[in-house]
């Protein structure tokens, strides 16, 4: 597992990650980073770079339109905060096309 401050310095990891021929499954980003890039800004910078990037959105705000309408804003799953081991795991295998059922937010 890679952690980031921010979204400016995730986009920098998934760069690096893809370069060095080790990239990414899947990224989880958060939707507002206080003083920082937050994940719906970074997501747009990571699309221009690869279109394919598997992103999930999360956050604590659950009436945000992103968390609602996530595929609207180029993310493939979004989970809500707080959410435990199996949420998430359920999202990841569903967005990396391990899981039959649908990713919702929780």
């Amino acid at each position: 597992m890679t952690t980031a401050g921010d979204g400016r310095e995730a986009v920098g990891l998934y760069k690096n990650a893809r370069e060095s021929g080790q990239p990414f499954e899947a990224i989880i980003m958060d939707l507002t980073v206080p003083g920082g890039l937050g994940g719906k800004e970074a997501l747009a910078i990571l699309r221009q770079y690869d279109p394919n990037v598997k992103a999930i959105v999360s956050s604590g705000y659950n009436d945000d339109p992103i968390m609602a309408d996530y595929g609207e804003f180029g993310f493939c799953g979004a989970v809500c905060k707080p959410y435990n081991a199996g949420q998430l795991g359920n999202i990841l295998h569903e967005i990396l096309g391990k899981a039959k059922s649908p990713v919702s937010p929780s």
